[in-house]
């Protein structure tokens, strides 16, 4: 005999629950008559994930609202977490300066390749427009 026949456990597929077993092991774990674990393993469900989708689909407990508990910490893992914190910025900066001097490179650099270009073939790669309106935008604006 297998092993899954010695506890009474039954594989289930999702199929397999009603809405009425959903509510009764939502009503079960609601009071305290049992946990998420030993409502798994007591109606044979496949993961406690699927338990928790019950309890947020058909519990009263508000999901929606959930509001983290955070737990009071000493002054020294607060220093500790602020110095992690202040290294990383460090590095970020480092990383956004060097990203932005090599930038600045590309744009001199660039730059250089189009005043060559122009030098070389005697043609003008830069447009150098006037800051005037362009015609279609003049036409719109006189209007009869």
């Amino acid at each position: 005999m297998n092993n899954s026949a010695k506890t009474g456990y039954v594989k289930r597929t999702q199929k397999d629950y009603s809405l009425s077993f959903k509510l009764q092991v939502v009503e079960e774990i609601e009071s305290g008559q049992l946990d998420r674990l030993n409502a798994h393993l007591k109606y044979g469900i496949q993961a406690r994930s699927t338990i928790t989708q019950w309890l947020r689909k058909y519990g009263t407990f508000d999901w929606e609202n959930l509001s983290l508990v955070t737990v009071a910490k000493t002054p020294e893992q607060r220093i500790l977490e602020l110095e992690a914190k202040i290294k990383l910025l460090e590095k970020q900066k480092a990383r956004a300066e060097h990203l932005a001097e090599r930038a600045d490179k590309k744009a001199i650099i660039f730059d250089m390749m189009v005043d060559l270009a122009e030098q070389e073939y005697n043609i003008q790669i830069r447009k150098n427009y006037a800051p005037e309106l362009s015609k279609s935008s003049k036409q719109n604006t006189k209007k009869p």
